[in-house]
């Protein structure tokens, strides 16, 4: 039998470098996709992990949220009322004596530069037990306040000072007055 090749109209095609690079390619991709299938099971697997590690953490922090239910229940008693009052009033009491007056004076003089005259202090606490200074203070011109404001910014013992408000000099008061308020890195 005798098969008509005509190989103008049905030329000869090398088929077998595409196939064998198919074959690659999809070898190549069943292995990705096994290396991803492992990792989304690792995946999963810790994320159950991490899961009952939440679960138990707040089973922990509700068992602690009422124990301290329980414990301000019997604080707010009108019998321990007073105690808790006087209790608190202690505690702020010592936390205000904690500052040290003479090592504000000292930082302060470290800073501020001779032209500038501190005339009031207030320290206070913040929320977060860190000192803020409020002062108020006065020189002849308004720019060695501004060389007090960059000092303090630059010193490792105070941060973001900012000056509130300002006072031009008058008839009585020959300086400006200046309300800055800076925070203090003093530890209680």
């Amino acid at each position: 039998m005798k098969i008509p090749i005509n190989l103008s109209s049905q030329p000869f095609r090398r088929d077998r470098a595409i196939m064998a690079a198919s074959v690659a390619v999809s070898l190549l991709l069943a292995g990705t996709l096994s290396v991803l299938i492992l990792l989304a099971l690792s995946d999963r697997a810790q994320l159950a992990a991490v899961r009952s590690d939440v679960d138990r953490l707040s089973q922990l922090v509700a068992q602690a949220g009422r124990e301290q239910a329980q414990l301000d229940a019997v604080l707010k008693k009108p019998e321990n009322a007073q105690v808790l009052e006087r209790s608190v009033f202690l505690n702020a009491l010592l936390l205000r004596k904690g500052i040290s007056w003479s090592r504000i004076f000292s930082d302060l003089e470290k800073t501020v530069p001779y032209n500038v005259r501190v005339i009031t202090i207030h320290p206070s606490i913040n929320g977060r037990d860190q000192v803020t200074l409020s002062m108020v203070v006065a020189a002849e011109s308004w720019t060695p306040v501004v060389e007090m404001l960059k000092k303090l910014e630059q010193s490792p013992l105070f941060e973001h000072p900012t000056a509130k408000t300002g006072q031009q000099p008058t008839q009585g008061e020959p300086f400006y007055r200046f309300n800055v308020s800076v925070n203090y890195a003093q530890k209680l």
